[in-house]
């Protein structure tokens, strides 16, 4: 086992050799093959249901745990089959953009398409089996949500991100199905104003996607893959990530004004440094080659690269405003009594 490994795939996407790909455990080629350093996405998703689950004392530790891993399964499958897909659809050869920032596994002959096609069937099962479990439990609109979460893994790739619909489908999935859903089965109880508190991260999520269509425009547009930043533009895709960010931030601020958070949550404004950042690359073109100060091996990432910066440090600070927005109510209760 290569504990190190895991938690440098925890945190990046490696980019590795076939020497040592070929001295690595089965964990940490999982790991790798499935982008997990980007799961972290999905987790703080699957957090922010379970603090409003405790917020309003339904929480539930077991389903939590239980609806977290299968989430994280489901992404880990989508990221899987998304290689599989382009793969087969020719997508990634000719050193295109996914090549380029990480071990594309079937791209770079890491895996055969046997073996990727059983990881992600293992993942599949896994998450399959969590959501089962839950629908058992919660009854048919676990059942629905289990379906439309099941549509998303299958036909993200192909062929909602090939016609404008990747972006959507992302602050759906992100926000209502897994905040506002994961939220119902660890409860039992759908509850509108919890899928509203999710949007900000929901937003913060798809501004990753779109990062990251942005920074394959080029690439994209050349073999006809028509996703948002394709259909609209460059420039307006540029525009678009920059509203969504502010966004996140109006829209805090108004679940604080109308009492559904307590002014803690504006702790998500400490992001601000990053979020000023990242507003000033969305604000031009995405250069030639990396500034000098950019970090080593992240390029081409760029657009996506502050994106997601940005919105890791927002969805940490957002699930430390609810710790905090826990505590001070829990004081306030106490003054009361």
């Amino acid at each position: 086992m290569n504990v190190s490994m895991w938690g440098k795939a925890l945190r990046t996407i490696p980019r590795i050799t076939t020497e040592e790909w070929n001295g690595l455990d089965i964990i940490s080629k999982w790991l790798i093959a499935s982008r997990a350093g980007v799961l972290i996405i999905t987790f703080i998703s699957a957090g922010i249901a379970g603090l409003l689950a405790l917020r309003d004392g339904k929480f539930n530790a077991g389903l939590w745990l239980l609806l977290t891993f299968g989430l994280l399964m489901a992404h880990a499958t989508n990221n899987l089959l998304n290689d599989v897909t382009d793969f087969k659809k020719g997508v990634d050869q000719d050193n295109y953009f996914r090549a380029q920032y990480g071990p594309q596994t079937l791209t770079h002959g890491l895996l055969t398409m046997r073996q990727i096609l059983a990881y992600a069937a293992v993942s599949g099962v896994l998450a399959l089996a969590a959501g089962s479990y839950l629908v058992v439990l919660r009854g048919p609109l676990a059942l629905w949500l289990l379906v439309m979460g099941a549509f998303f893994v299958l036909f993200y790739t192909w062929p909602l991100k090939y016609i404008g619909l990747g972006e959507l489908a992302v602050v759906l999935v992100w926000g209502p199905l897994m905040i506002g859903g994961g939220y119902f089965v660890i409860t039992g109880g759908w509850n509108w104003n919890v899928v509203l508190a999710g949007l900000p991260y929901a937003l913060g999520a798809t501004s990753v996607i779109f990062g990251k269509h942005i920074d394959k425009y080029e690439g994209d547009k050349a073999k006809r893959i028509f996703t948002l930043p394709v259909l609209i533009g460059e420039r307006p895709a540029r525009h678009t990530v920059a509203g969504m960010m502010v966004a996140q931030y109006a829209l805090v601020v108004y679940l604080v004004v109308i009492g559904f958070f307590s002014p803690v949550l504006l702790v998500v404004f400490f992001a601000a440094q990053v979020f000023m950042q990242a507003w000033k690359v969305y604000g031009r073109p995405k250069p030639a080659a990396p500034p000098a100060e950019y970090p080593a091996g992240a390029w081409p990432l760029w657009f996506v690269a502050f994106a997601f910066q940005h919105n890791r440090r927002f969805g940490l600070l957002f699930l430390l405003g609810l710790l905090a927005d826990l505590a001070w109510r829990g004081i306030v209760l106490l003054i009361a009594r």
